[in-house]
């Protein structure tokens, strides 16, 4: 990856809809050649695919909660399961330490959240935080390009 590619990245983290045509102009190339630039980091699974941001709070999931899972009672994979049917959670990640996962869940209201921990109490010990502000919601990832 060059300069070119990191740039490439780096405008369409900050809108997925850029067209060629647009990144063609910023980046100052033709647009066959960022047509290129885009299927080669498709290729080699840099650019892993296309989608949309969308407000938890706009579609009423305003209460965003980390859930830490430890001591779990089933198996792994038992677990794994349950997580990924369950549509509250948005993201589960199986992590090293004294804790087994950390899930983010997008939940309506605290009664939501009730019934999440209630589903969620068998299988483990559980700490629950619930998000107070995002000063960072996301942010772009880019390689380090050696100098």
């Amino acid at each position: 990856m060059d300069e070119i590619d990191v740039s490439l990245l780096e405008l369409l983290q900050m809108n997925g809809r850029m067209t060629i045509s647009e990144l063609s102009k910023k980046l100052t190339l033709s647009r066959p050649s960022i047509s290129e630039r885009m299927y080669r980091l498709q290729e080699k699974g840099i650019i892993e695919g296309f989608s949309a941001r969308v407000s938890p709070t706009a579609i009423g999931r305003a209460v965003l909660v980390f859930i830490q899972v430890s001591e779990l009672k089933v198996s792994v994979s038992d677990f794994e399961q349950l997580v990924i049917n369950d549509l509250d959670i948005i993201e589960c990640h199986r992590v090293t330490g004294t804790v087994g996962y950390f899930l983010k869940a997008a939940l309506a209201d605290m009664d939501s959240m009730r019934l999440l921990i209630d589903r969620l109490i068998p299988y483990g010990h559980l700490n629950t935080s619930i998000v107070l502000t995002s000063p960072v919601p996301s942010r772009s990832i880019l390689p380090k390009v050696s100098e």
